[in-house]
């Protein structure tokens, strides 16, 4: 029996009816499904600008298909507006706000089902949480890419505009071109438009089979949207019928097909965070050294921004996730078997995609000819982040440094010492005390990087961080450094000047101080007061884990027999 019937038909039977038809239920859909909607419809982003008109189409498609879809909101944050503010706290925060208001509404009304429809950065892996836990049939419907913004000749994506504003203040461009890249380069609706976290998030989802096939790639304003958007609901009535739920879909074998496809597509190191966090709610045995394993055999093969020249609508006319997937299938670098929403496996799906990606277009490369040998994210480890830590090096001309630490205790002081021309080529930056217990929220150091890069220091000067780093980071950046400054991890132990050494071939992140010293200076480290201790925030910083861990605040037990069931 469907949760929704039995408490309709139930001892509660009379008020319950009475409150579902007040609501628009009539006497024969009360044994029907019930399809929760969940809407992260807000008119504070462009990313989720257009979203109430997908879910308008799917309620319509979802009755049709003989469902009774009940539409509920959920929260988004705009990372570009909060970007380099007290306000980006927030954003990795709503990820797990917008996990907990999807379970509870779908579990305190007895959902059935779960359509969910996002568009900015913690849409995704917040719905992708909620459906692991809840294990109800669910697909995602993601809003779409922002088009590219034109300035002449030239495609802008929101980070155009993070780095002119260190272009400007090296002189490097005018007041008046400044403006005219801020006026173009959010043309309309949609996330951000490069393979930045929305764009790699969404990927991931239609990689794991919890959205339709090409979906992920969509523009947000073009028709084939909304059409994708109705027929998702199509496919979730079915997915009832059939009861396919998220952790049939969710397997290992599938979280590695997702970190394939990120690696060949120069993804977010978001999606690290992500995925670590969505595996351990699922139940599945995931850890940050599959990244590295993974990217040992697998390519860069998009040629995407943030230090690419394509942005994603390029990536779906070039054939988009399926010619990226079918072309890793070929090569024994995905698991085919893995099933998706629809009840097919991928390698059913991407039968009629060709082995070979289009002629005339060089967005997507063959295996043969990559732009990188290997994948782009990397995982450090050493004195200085002895659970490990995340390098995105794809772009980076020389993935090796030593130079002495400028240390930093927040991301503003950091940002104010780039502008004012104190970054030095060869300086290691170091910016902590910004992870997920002592931000508290991990936030993401998009500002300072765009800046290094507008200063035209991106191969010369790393930047190391507790913190996070925006999908639209580049160059030598190195964040999710973990044991975190906040609780007593090695980069809370670092001087100025210090000598610091990050090495990408090594996979190292060492401090090249003697054992002895640090030892000292662990004895000497005193535990900095909390920046909150009321609020989300303060609640967010006592239940956090280790970036290393996914930075979720549902800790399970995954030892044998512990893992999460139906």
């Amino acid at each position: 029996m469907l949760r929704s019937a039995a408490v309709t038909q139930g001892i509660q039977r009379s008020p319950n009816r009475a409150m579902l038809r007040a609501v628009g239920f009539g006497d024969g859909d009360f044994s029907k499904p019930i399809i929760g909607i969940a809407n992260a419809y807000s008119t504070i982003t462009p990313c989720n600008l257009g979203l109430n008109d997908l879910a308008r189409r799917a309620e319509q498609a979802a009755h049709l298909a003989g469902g009774m879809p009940q539409m509920f909101g959920t929260i988004t944050v705009s990372d570009g507006i909060s970007m380099g503010t007290e306000g980006m706290k927030y954003s990795l925060v709503s990820r797990e706000v917008i996990a907990d208001s999807i379970e509870t509404a779908c579990n305190a009304q007895s959902m059935d089902a779960l359509l969910a429809i996002g568009g900015c950065d913690k849409n995704m892996p917040g719905a992708m949480l909620a459906m692991a836990r809840m294990n109800i049939p669910a697909i995602f419907v993601y809003g779409g890419t922002i088009k590219p913004g034109k300035l002449g000749a030239c495609d802008l994506t929101v980070v155009s505009a993070f780095e002119a504003v260190g272009q400007f203040s090296g002189g490097q461009i005018d007041e008046q071109q400044l403006t005219a890249i801020e006026k173009n380069a959010c043309p309309g609706a949609g996330s951000c438009g490069g393979m930045f976290t929305a764009n790699t998030m969404s990927a991931a989802f239609e990689v794991m089979g919890l959205s339709l096939p090409y979906s992920s790639t969509m523009a947000a304003e073009d028709p084939e949207k909304a059409d994708s958007a109705a027929r998702s609901a199509d496919v979730l009535l079915e997915a009832v019928k059939a009861d396919i739920r998220p952790r049939d879909l969710l397997t290992r074998q599938a979280f590695e097909n997702a970190i394939s496809v990120i690696m060949a597509v120069g993804g977010s190191t978001n999606s690290v965070l992500h995925l670590l966090a969505v595996a351990r709610t699922a139940g599945v045995p995931l850890a940050i050294e599959d990244f590295e394993a993974i990217r040992q055999r697998v390519p860069v093969i998009c040629d995407l921004k943030p230090s690419g020249r394509y942005v994603t609508v390029d990536l779906h006319n070039a054939g988009g996730i399926p010619q990226v997937m079918k072309l890793l299938l070929d090569a024994g670098l995905l698991h085919g078997d893995c099933r998706t929403i629809e009840g097919k496996t991928l390698r059913e799906l991407l039968a009629s995609v060709p082995s070979e990606p289009p002629a005339g277009q060089d967005v997507i490369r063959p295996l043969s000819n990559p732009l990188y040998a290997k994948g782009h994210l990397a995982i450090l480890k050493g004195n200085l982040a002895e659970e490990g830590a995340v390098a995105k090096i794809s772009g980076v001309k020389n993935p090796v440094i030593t130079g002495p630490a400028r240390v930093f205790e927040s991301e503003e002081s950091c940002l104010a010492a780039i502008l004012d021309k104190q970054i030095n080529p060869g300086d290691v930056v170091v910016v902590r005390n910004e992870g997920p217990v002592g931000g508290p929220g991990m936030r993401e150091m998009l500002s300072p990087t765009a800046a290094i890069v507008g200063q035209g220091l991106l191969d010369s000067v790393a930047l190391i961080t507790d913190g996070r780093f925006s999908g639209g980071s580049f160059g030598l950046v190195i964040g999710h450094v973990a044991p975190e400054a906040a609780v007593g991890g090695t980069i809370g132990l670092v001087q100025e000047g210090d000598s610091i050494t990050v090495d990408a071939d090594q996979l190292l992140i060492q401090l090249n101080v003697s054992d002895e010293e640090i030892a000292h200076r662990r004895a000497a480290w005193v535990k900095p007061e909390p920046r909150y201790r009321t609020g989300v925030l303060g609640k967010y910083a006592r239940l956090v884990s280790s970036s290393s861990q996914g930075a979720v605040t549902d800790q399970i037990d995954l030892s044998p027999g512990c893992g999460a069931g139906r």
